[in-house]
């Protein structure tokens, strides 16, 4: 890993991190194995459980912090049942978590610049965040239309940055030299069942999924881990496998990285 490590040794590297509910913990692998190659983002983007991930990693926190924080996690840990007019959860307790394990409450006092991305239901166009309130944009960013109620910032409705950009590469590829794209929502091949819930999270799979090439192809470097298709955006369980199915394709990719003739 020497010749990456050169290569990218004084470049400004960027992190888009996409969306893909509990799949997001496979970004914590991801960022074990930039560890372990000394490598650091100088900016940072992220949507839904990307943007989660992003601003704890910001604020300072390690892969195996984050995860450690994670510890016993399920998805009640975040989420309670709503009145089902918009939406059938709310994400308060995530609010809560937050607050509790971030040094800071404003995107623009995270110590490594953060991004956030989310869908502004109201102009049906992709949002970024580089300031203001980190835990009221990172709920929105997570807000899965249906199944978690939308939020609403400075009058303006939001859901999942995911509905129409999924991965963040669009935000931050101006503001780096190597933009480093981590994709955890390929196109699941599972069976759903015939429920409202079931219906609602397919579709947002495959929004997200299909709508991520064109920020595919913005991105210097792409890491899309095998095998997480077929987990559920919902299931928290796997998480140590989800961590080494990021780590493992991000160590193949930077290997042939290295030895490829077309590098950035």
């Amino acid at each position: 890993m020497d010749d990456v490590i050169s290569r990218l040794q004084n470049k400004r590297i960027g992190l888009a991190l996409s969306g893909g509910g509990a799949r997001g913990f496979a970004h914590l692998g991801v960022l074990q194995a930039l560890e372990e190659m000394g490598i650091r983002p100088c900016i940072i983007a992220g949507v839904s459980a990307g943007s989660i991930v992003a601003v704890l990693y910001a604020a300072g926190m390690s892969a195996d912090d984050i995860a450690k924080t994670f510890g016993e996690f399920s998805m009640g840990d975040i989420t309670e049942i709503a009145m089902p007019m918009n939406g059938f959860f709310k994400l308060t307790k995530l609010k809560d978590f937050l607050k509790k394990h971030l040094p800071v409450t404003l995107l623009e006092e995270l110590p490594v610049e953060t991004v956030v991305c989310a869908t502004d239901f109201d102009n049906c166009r992709p949002v970024a965040f580089k300031n203001g309130q980190i835990d009221d944009r990172v709920i929105a960013s997570c807000s899965i239309p249906i199944v978690f109620k939308p939020v609403k910032i400075d009058g303006i409705t939001y859901v999942d940055g995911g509905v129409l950009r999924n991965l963040p590469a669009w935000a931050i590829r101006d503001k780096c030299d190597i933009l480093i794209g981590v994709n955890v929502s390929p196109l699941p091949g599972k069976k759903y069942k015939n429920s409202l819930l079931d219906i609602a999270t397919r579709t947002y799979d495959i929004l997200s999924r299909s709508n991520a090439n064109e920020d595919i192809s913005l991105c210097d470097i792409v890491v899309q881990p095998e095998g997480i298709g077929e987990m559920n955006v919902f299931n928290v369980k796997p998480k140590k496998e989800m961590i080494k199915s990021g780590y493992d394709e991000a160590m193949n990719v930077f290997r042939n990285y290295a030895n490829s003739p077309n590098k950035v």
